[in-house]
């Protein structure tokens, strides 16, 4: 296959990249920093049409990532910036796919689990699930993320593509070894004794393992009666303070020290990003995948923290020891 990967730079597109990269399929990656890689890199800004449009005419796949990190203080500047990044990213990929001589078969486009509601007492799937915007116990600040993702699945939306099949990724974080991921992240803060659970830590963390998150991608290209939303995320999301108890067993440390809300607001602030990303209870499963018989690799959290914290610990030796 031809596959094109607009904002494809980032770690969720560098993993699909390199997935499809390995496989013998021929990826692009549209960057707005280009970059030597071992698959082709085009430039773009983002945001208009350009040159790049030659590489989606006669693509099979579409996969659009593109949108600037929410890993950030939400200042006006930044807030501008990340939902104009996802919103004329959106509208420029689908204007290239619908005046294209040979549209690809299927455009993937991203989208965020964070659009459903900040709850406790139910699970929320593409049928009945939730979006956020009017919980009443939700901070303010945290609308803002449901703003964006509501104008990015409506940017989407609105693309008139009707010879490309159309599928909205509301993907989970996706957890992988890799260096500056999330996973990285919080394997640091275990090892360094501070894995402890985040505020009372009965927020539900939802998340999926790389491995089954570009299974669900594969699976999601090749079935073509699959449209509309999707979600990404394993079918076993777990509270904040059982999610870290599994990660410090699985990385070997007996003790993580726990942070009530105001230490995270502080730290927060000195890391330049929201508590949000942490303390939003986030309780998503994948109904549609499951009710298909998509099979999960690493359904449950534990088995998954023991692999990925396997590879976190042996990718990170040889540099220690070099």
């Amino acid at each position: 296959m031809k596959v094109v990967i607009p904002g494809g730079s980032g770690q969720v597109g560098t993993l699909l990249a390199r997935s499809f990269h390995a496989d013998g399929h021929n990826v692009v990656v549209l960057s707005r920093r280009p970059a030597p890689q071992p698959w082709r890199v085009v430039a773009w800004d983002g945001r208009t049409v350009g040159g790049w449009r030659r590489d989606i005419d006669g693509a099979d796949v579409v996969i659009n990532l593109c949108g600037q990190s929410v890993n950030c203080r939400y200042t006006s500047g930044n807030r501008a910036a990340i939902l104009k990044s996802r919103v004329w990213s959106t509208h420029a990929v689908g204007e290239a796919i619908a005046t294209a001589a040979e549209p690809p078969r299927v455009w993937l486009q991203a989208s965020t689990a964070t659009i459903y509601a900040h709850r406790f007492d139910a699970a929320n799937d593409e049928w009945t699930g939730r979006l956020g915007g009017d919980e009443p116990d939700a901070p303010s600040t945290w609308h803002f993320s449901i703003e964006v993702a509501r104008a990015w699945e409506a940017a989407f939306q609105e693309c008139d593509t009707a010879r490309t099949r159309k599928v909205l990724m509301r993907s989970a974080m996706t957890l992988s070894p890799d260096e500056g991921g999330v996973f990285d992240t919080l394997a640091s803060l275990v090892r360094r004794g501070l894995g402890g659970r985040a505020g009372h830590g009965r927020q539900f963390m939802s998340w999926i393992h790389e491995y089954d998150f570009m299974a669900a991608v594969r699976w999601l290209i090749v079935h073509d009666e699959v449209t509309g939303v999707v979600n990404l995320a394993a079918p076993a999301p777990i509270t904040n303070d059982e999610f870290m108890r599994a990660l410090r067993d699985a990385c070997g440390a007996r003790f993580g020290l726990p942070a009530t809300q105001w230490m995270l607001e502080i730290g927060a602030l000195f890391m330049r990003t929201e508590t949000e990303l942490i303390l939003k209870s986030r309780r998503v499963v994948p109904g549609r995948l499951l009710a298909a018989g998509f099979t999960f690799q690493f359904p449950d959290w534990p088995a998954a923290a023991r692999e990925l914290c396997g590879r976190w610990v042996a990718e990170r030796r040889p540099r220690r020891a070099a």
